[in-house]
């Protein structure tokens, strides 16, 4: 049997209070709305990021074959050009003239083909770029708007952290001195009943589950002695008898 001074029972009950509050911090450290914001925001990041990659990665392999296309359009033309200055030159007899005129023909025929495949590749390149630029502008929005929220969370976590660290110095103030074997008690019943450990005992009824005490137990808590730590039969936690409780 536990027993423990009236008072430090009755001083158990502020100590509760400041649990109580310190847990209701942490549920809303835990809970706070922005940390569903960023998770959505990571999750839409995360989404995009593929289209990212996508898009990106269609771009260079058309950058590539954008230069591949002009560069076999700046070879045709480079022949061209050393074919029509041999023509020019006049030191050709017929027959050469005639074959390099033929050539001209041929690399000028090519040269078309050519210019019509790279501007097709130019054309699907600004159509992908157009789409990256999207891609990007999306990205840059939503990092931003994750960072905005990042910036909210941190001074959120701030406040609720220095308010927990308030009330852990008012709670071992609190503490302070209480009786080592009530105050380990109530430890160990609040980590078993969801942090609630004491509760007061008002007009027959125990405030932590918030049942009457049928008239046997009522009885047996109001014969207690003072110093004895009764306990809610209900529940199980320690009942803290006020000092008109027995006349509830």
């Amino acid at each position: 049997m536990v027993t423990a001074p009236p008072e430090d029972q009755r001083r158990l009950l502020d100590v509760q209070a400041l649990d109580t509050r310190a847990q209701q911090l942490a549920h809303k450290r835990r809970n706070h709305p922005v940390l569903a914001t960023l998770a959505e925001l990571d999750k839409r990041l995360a989404d995009l990021h593929g289209s990212l990659v996508d898009s990106r990665t269609a771009v260079a392999d058309l950058e590539r074959e954008l230069a591949k296309a002009e560069a076999d359009v700046e070879q045709v033309r480079a022949r061209a050009a050393r074919d029509q200055q041999k023509l020019d030159s006049g030191a050709l007899g017929a027959k050469d003239a005639q074959a390099v005129v033929s050539e001209l023909e041929s690399l000028a025929r090519r040269q078309g083909v050519l210019e019509e495949a790279q501007l097709e590749v130019m054309e699907r390149l600004e159509a992908h770029q157009e789409s990256l630029a999207a891609v990007e502008a999306a990205h840059a929005e939503l990092v931003a708007a994750k960072e905005k929220a990042e910036a909210e969370r941190d001074a959120a976590f701030a406040e609720i952290d220095a308010d927990a660290k308030r009330l852990a110095a008012e709670r071992a103030a609190a503490a302070e001195g209480l009786d080592a074997g009530l105050l380990a008690l109530y430890d160990r019943l609040r980590a078993q009943l969801g942090g609630t450990g004491a509760a007061p005992l008002r007009g027959g009824r125990c405030e932590g589950c918030r049942l009457e005490l049928n008239a046997g137990d009522l009885a047996a808590v109001r014969s207690a002695a003072p110093e004895q730590v009764v306990r809610c039969e209900e529940c199980g936690r320690i009942l803290v008898r006020e000092p008109d409780a027995a006349a509830a």
